[in-house]
């Protein structure tokens, strides 16, 4: 087979693709990578290609991913699969640049030689190079990120430094639009008395996967890792999406074939087997499928030929990956609890400048919040009752200070009746409290932990916590609020924090987590994502929608997250298509 190219070895850097859970409502793109005709820059051997994918941001280039290297070949095809979230609405700059590498993928490129690039943009396809390309000299012919998604294949020459052609070098990308409900697939392979195509020494084999797609073409789905000197190797167990192996399909086909490896780049061909997904499930639990791997001259050739050996499938293990609606038409509910910021930094509730007055021609900036963010929550809720507590306020009858107290005044029952409830509730509770302090966040957050964590040992994805925190200043148990949110990424919870008013919360930033991992005091880091903090006042204009859509943006994919990492499928799944248990739910 023409162009297959050299391997690392064990204990390089692996090959293969390694699959990614779509886990957020995203639609990503596979995007897998080619070249043909590539300059050779070495002397005694062929160039050594390696692609990086670059993407700009803010109007700079950066490295997203790179892809193995691949020795001694000029028409190398890479197994590496390069992942893109795909935004419609917005422009996405990607580059592809392919280095002859003297060195291992992972190192910088500074010492490599540069063999060309290509860029694609969301626009208009150029149909010459544009003169006066920038010194760093990759602007191309540029094709539309959506164009590759819609053709599915674009091949395109390489260029050099200000619009000079790499010579006759192309590249090809070849895309996959992939669902957000995509699962992926754990393979563990092994073969038996391999043809020993060596003459001092054994096989050096490694095993590839190639999808047959509709078109008769192959797309490289996998390579194994080389395994030296042995005609029994047993290969690293890996994993690739549902997706790439076999498009969700069961009866899709499948062509393996086994190499005996050479550093030269012209490895040997032991043979190949054809196989489906349908018949690799076999394979699951105890059992064990294998096939003949044949070589189909010496099929012919030899009289007495049997096989070049065996490869067996030692175990399979499939792993769905549900989205956030997948659990939520399976009976997951959306508890919510809103916790309201009664200290007296707010201001008299009866004085027109306070955050908390009520105006009867214009909600404050709480009930404006609370509305926008409780409205889309209550449709995922099916009793539409949500706790409502306040915090940081003397309370009746005895006056004391409370961090976590029922806004109804029910400490047996702190529901209240749907949206309209919680805000009659904090309407009523203005008059009756005295504003004090301090600002302590942490008792409320560890309140709903308990009861995510009885949740929790339920082991069923029934119920997820979100927790709406409004406040208009600076935590002062910072310390403890770090260690309870820490702790509750552990459970079925988020917290959103919306900040009411003009204050610092340059803290709030710190436990949003977005500009580095938030730790506990002693260290300890998130399990999960779990914070999303937004300032109002970037909102005072917009709509209620706008605000609702930025606060929420996080929640599907941090359920997603949770029940992925406790491995709990949704209660109720939607059926499977009657043919074949490898799609989606519908």
């Amino acid at each position: 087979m023409p162009g297959v190219p050299a391997l690392p070895g064990r204990g390089e850097m692996p090959a293969g693709p390694s699959p990614q859970a779509p886990l957020a409502v995203l639609s990503k793109v596979e995007l897998r990578v080619s070249c043909k005709h590539l300059l050779d820059r070495d002397t005694l051997n062929k160039s050594d290609p390696c692609v990086l994918l670059l993407m700009q941001s803010q109007g700079q280039w950066m490295e997203v991913d790179r892809s193995e290297v691949i020795k001694s070949n000029l028409n190398p095809v890479f197994a590496k699969i390069f992942m893109v979230d795909y935004y419609f609405e917005e422009v996405q700059k990607l580059r592809f640049e392919v280095y002859d590498s003297h060195g291992h993928a992972g190192v910088g490129t500074h010492d490599d030689d540069f063999l060309g690039g290509m860029e694609c943009t969301v626009g208009q396809v150029s149909p010459h190079p544009p003169p006066g390309t920038p010194a760093s000299g990759v602007l191309s012919l540029t094709p539309t990120l959506l164009q590759i998604v819609a053709q599915k294949r674009v091949t395109k020459p390489l260029f050099l430094k200000y619009g000079k052609f790499a010579g006759k070098s192309t590249i090809t990308v070849i895309s996959e639009e992939i669902s957000g409900n995509n699962g992926y697939v754990e393979l563990a392979f092994r073969a038996k008395k391999l043809d020993d195509k060596d003459l001092f020494s054994k096989s050096d084999p490694f095993l590839e996967i190639y999808r047959i797609d509709d078109d008769r073409s192959e797309q490289l789905v996998y390579r194994t890792e080389v395994v030296k000197n042995n005609l029994s190797p047993i290969w690293e167990p890996f994993k690739v999406s549902l997706n790439s192996l076999c498009s969700c399909e069961e009866k899709r086909k499948l062509r393996c074939v086994v190499w005996d490896y050479d550093s030269r780049g012209k490895h040997d061909f032991i043979g190949e087997f054809f196989t489906t997904f349908e018949e690799m499930q076999k394979a699951m639990g105890e059992n064990k499928v294998q096939w003949d791997c044949m070589n189909p001259k010496y099929k012919i050739k030899k009289r007495n030929y049997k096989n070049s050996g065996v490869v067996v499938l030692l175990d399979l293990k499939i792993h769905r990956v549900y989205s956030f609606l997948d659990y939520i038409m399976g009976g997951c509910q959306i508890h919510f609890t809103v916790a309201i910021d009664f200290t007296a930094s707010n201001g008299d509730p009866r004085n027109s400048c306070s955050l908390h007055y009520i105006n009867p021609y214009q909600p404050n900036e709480y009930l404006k919040a609370l509305v926008a963010v409780g409205e889309i929550c209550q449709d995922y809720d099916s009793d539409k009752k949500f706790s409502a507590l306040g915090f940081g306020a003397r309370i009746p009858p005895k006056y004391e200070v409370s961090h976590d107290f029922a806004i109804n005044f029910n400490p047996d029952n702190d529901e209240c009746e749907g949206i309209q409830g919680v805000v009659e509730s904090y309407q009523s509770c203005l008059p009756k409290i005295q504003l004090y302090g301090p600002t302590n966040v942490a008792p409320i957050i560890s309140k709903v932990a308990r009861v995510a964590a009885d949740e929790e040992r339920t082991k069923e994805a029934s119920q997820y916590f979100i927790l709406l925190i409004l406040t208009d200043g600076v935590v002062t148990d910072m310390a403890d609020t770090r260690e309870a949110i820490v702790r509750a990424s552990y459970l079925p919870m988020s917290i959103i924090i919306v900040g009411v008013g003009n204050a610092d919360f340059t803290d709030m930033q710190i436990l949003d987590g977005d500009d580095g991992i938030l730790r506990s005091p002693k260290g300890e880091p998130v399990l999960r994502d779990i914070v999303q903090f937004v300032p109002f006042r970037e909102f005072k204009n917009a709509s209620p929608t706008a605000l609702a859509k930025c606060v929420l943006a996080e929640v599907p994919k941090q359920v997603v997250e949770y029940y992925s990492y406790k491995a709990f499928p949704p209660r109720c799944p939607r059926p499977e298509t009657p043919d074949s248990n490898l799609s989606s739910p519908q």
